[in-house]
């Protein structure tokens, strides 16, 4: 699982039909910290995600069908499984967030 920030949704005006009612969102990968890493990538939306939303993404080709579309055999990389709404460091852990950033 990836931990990332929804930062844009992306518009196609024609999709296969499997995906005609899932919201395609882009991603930018972030560390528990916050602290942005990785290039973007694209996510479908199964859980009524928005920009700004951190988010949980699985990266795995059953996992990310079946959650975006509740069909196996879907071609999907990424699917968009969780909304965070907080992350709890431990002291240590954010003390080390902060000394490699």
């Amino acid at each position: 699982m990836i931990l990332a920030r929804v930062v844009g949704n992306v518009v196609a005006t024609q999709k296969n039909e499997r995906y005609q009612n899932a919201r395609v969102m882009l991603c930018q990968p972030v560390t528990p910290a916050g602290e942005e890493w990785g290039a973007t990538l694209l996510a479908l939306d199964s859980v009524d995600a928005g920009i700004g939303d951190l988010v949980l993404v699985v990266q795995e080709g059953w996992s990310a069908s079946t959650a975006a579309t509740g069909e196996q055999g879907a071609a999907i990389d990424s699917a968009i499984v969780g909304v965070v709404d907080r992350v709890d460091l431990l002291e240590d852990e954010a003390k080390a967030g902060r000394a490699s950033g």
